[in-house]
């Protein structure tokens, strides 16, 4: 490439310092991080609490329908789960101790029946 191709870059000198300076360049930067961050965030903690009423909820009617005797429920997030991780049911008796009701899953849903050859339907 020579300058008889591009007649535009004739007398055209590259500068040895950057345009922007040190500043500059760090500042846009968190610009853009703050930016991307306050795009996401909502939406993750509005899936987090979305998840957190749904588990709730669903484990409320669950402790209702297999085990009647218990005080209340408690629905929680747990990694080693007794069937994997995901979203766990508790029944809690008077003591506060928990039993392990159902398996929720990585994303709860509304309430429904287990299949007869479920150990939870029986």
């Amino acid at each position: 490439m020579t300058f008889d191709d591009h007649p535009e870059l004739a007398g055209y000198e590259p500068l040895e310092r950057p345009l922007r300076g040190r500043r500059m360049l760090i500042a846009t930067r968190i610009v853009v991080v703050v930016g991307v961050v306050a795009l996401i965030l909502p939406g993750v903690l509005i899936s987090v609490s979305i998840a957190t009423t749904t588990a709730t909820n669903t484990c409320a009617v669950y402790v209702q329908r297999y085990e009647p005797d218990a005080t209340s429920s408690s629905a929680r997030f747990e990694l080693t789960g007794p069937l994997g991780p995901g979203w766990q049911c508790y029944a809690l008796n008077t003591e506060g101790d928990p039993s392990f009701v159902a398996p929720l899953g990585l994303i709860p849903s509304t309430p429904h029946r287990f299949p007869a050859d479920s150990p939870l339907d029986s």
